[in-house]
Parts: structure tokens; sequence; C-alpha cells
């Protein structure tokens, strides 16, 4: 099958999405359980630690940790919106910046102005996005960003889209709950697919996953190898501290066989990321290649991370050689979640 396809299912009773791309799964979204991404909770503090480095707080769903309590006491009420799932053993992260996210547009509370994603490079279409953002904050003291599918999209269909954005961080900000409550429920599978991926056939009928490969996909994940196109492969092995990647030249020892392999590595290892879950510290052990060659394998990096779709930093080499980078924990690993 060529092309993008959507399939919606469920894993196990989870709300499940993928995305396939000519054939191959590109991309997954499944439920989890406990305190996701986006989520907005009235939250209480419960300890501050000293110089206000860190406070843990309480929530509906449990303990929260903000990272940056300065000036905030015990007893107080926050709004605060989940950044990051929880690590396992670990009070789920949060944020006081709230961002209220649609498929055009990201109302940002408490950081005024207008942006546009620096995808949208037609300075007409810059312009024309600009006089729409700014008719529809008029008399605003919110911030908004214009992501990239706006580039795309009638008037209308933005400006309601902000409206109802607005609509939802007043009722936000003036909420006075009495007990610590969840304001706003993390988006699920479904509803993230039709937000965050590229309009495309959907296939939401029963079994879905099973028509197209998705569950032969998912269960080859569980292995720690990828095979590479070339004939090599790389072993991904996630362990408390950080990922190891290993790559591998199979079978070919020839000299340009190392250089092949780790291009490849580049050119694989942000869906391989993407479709386990996993991110924080990541090391590359690549294959024997000569020091002129980092830098083609350094270029196939980054152009590879473009557009991942999680922030990405590329590190560099160690004095050992191997190469590091840090991705954004953006969703649970796969191996946390029955499948």
């Amino acid at each position: 099958m060529t092309g993008r396809l959507i399939a919606l299912d469920r894993i196990n009773g989870r709300e499940a999405a993928a995305l396939i791309r000519n054939g191959q799964l590109d991309d997954i979204l499944i439920a989890t359980d406990g305190p996701a991404p986006e989520a907005i909770h009235h939250a209480r503090v419960e300890r501050v630690g000293p110089g206000g480095h860190g406070a843990f707080l309480a929530t509906s769903d449990g303990a929260a940790y903000l990272r940056d309590a300065k000036g905030m006491t015990a007893g107080q009420a926050l709004t605060v919106q989940v950044s990051a799932h929880a690590e396992p053993g670990k009070a789920f992260p949060v944020t006081t910046r709230l961002r209220f996210k649609g498929r055009h547009a990201i109302l940002t509370p408490g950081a005024p102005g207008i942006s546009l994603s620096r995808r949208i490079t037609d300075a007409d279409k810059r312009a024309r996005l600009r006089d729409i953002a700014t008719a529809a904050m008029a008399g605003v003291a919110h911030g908004l960003i214009l992501r990239s599918a706006a580039a795309g999209a009638v008037e209308g269909v933005i400006a309601a889209e902000i409206g109802e954005l607005l609509a939802l961080a007043e009722a936000v900000l003036t909420a006075r709950p009495a007990q610590p409550a969840c304001l706003v429920a993390a988006p699920g599978p479904h509803a993230l697919a039709a937000r965050e991926w590229d309009r495309a056939e959907t296939d939401d009928r029963p079994g879905a996953f099973e028509r197209h490969g998705v569950n032969d996909a998912l269960a080859a994940l569980r292995s720690p190898r990828e095979a590479l196109a070339g004939g090599g492969a790389i072993f991904i092995e996630p362990t408390r501290a950080l990922v190891a990647v290993d790559v591998n030249t199979g079978g070919d020892f020839s000299p340009a066989a190392g250089l092949k392999a780790n291009i490849a590595c580049a050119r694989a290892l942000p869906r391989a990321l993407r479709l386990r879950g996993l991110g924080g510290q990541i090391v590359i052990d690549p294959a024997p290649m000569p020091r002129r060659d980092r830098a083609a394998f350094e270029n196939a990096l980054r152009a590879a991370f473009r557009d991942d779709g999680e922030q990405t930093a590329l590190v560099g080499w160690t004095p050992l050689g191997h190469y590091e980078l840090q991705r954004k924990r953006g969703r649970q690993p796969l191996h946390d979640i029955p499948t």
C-alpha cells in the first residue's frame, strides 16, 4: 500500500491510533494509565523544597512535582498542566505555564504576543495569518502561536478554533474548586491523531489494526533489533539511565560498510524511538568509520530528526567515540504499556 493511512482501533481495551506510511507503521498512540501530558489540574502545594527548588503538589490524580516553586508556600492553590508522563515510582511533572493546543493554534496565557511556525515560509501566507490572529486576539492579553497546519486552513476555521481556545482558557483560569480537581482531561489517541496528523484516509472499523498489520508491527517492536536498509541492524536497549543504540553492519566488513550502516541508522532512528516511546539521553555506538565521515553522519541525523515532532538536541561526540543526543520524553515507553 502506498500513501498515508490512519487506523483507529483498541489494544487490550485501550484506545489507540496508528499512522501507516507506504505500508509501514510510522507512528503509534496508545492510551496509558495515569496522568498524561496536556491535562490541566487545580492542585494544592503540599511541600516546597529548600529555596523554592521544587514542590510536591496534591492533585486528584496523585502526587505531582513542580520544578520551579520560588515564592510558593504549603497549602497554596495552583493551576498546573501535566508536562510529561511520570517515570516509574515518581510524581508526574507539571508546569504553571499553561498551553491550550488546537490543530491550527496554541494559546499561551501569561506569554503575550503572536508568533507563527517557522515552517510557514511564504511571506504572503504569514502576513495573512498574522492578520487573522491579530483580529481574533484583539483585546486579549494571552499569547498565540499559529501552527504549520494553519497555512492551509481558511480564515473562518482558524478564527473559530481560536475562539474555542479562548473560551476554554477563560473557564480554566477562573475555576476555583474547593478541592484538587482535573479541569481539562488529556486528549486521547483518537483526538490526538485528528489534531496532530495530516489528513489522510482513515479506517476506524473494528479490526483495523489487524487488517493493516499494526499488531504484527507492535509485536516486532518488542525486540531490541531494528533492521536497517542495506543489511545492517541497530539494537535499541533502554536502561534506567539512558537508551543505548548499537549499530551493526551485518555481514559486510568492507571499509564503506561502517559509514553505510551509520547513515542508515541516522535515517531510521527517529521512527524507531518514536514507535518505542523512548526519550531522555540517547547514546549511539556507531559502527567503525573514519573521523572524516562523522560530518556526514551528523548531517544525516540532523535531517532525520527535523520532522520527528519531539524536541531533540544533538549533543555531539564523546571521547570514546559515541554520539549523544537528548530527546524529550513525550510518551510513555511502549514496553511499559500492555499490548
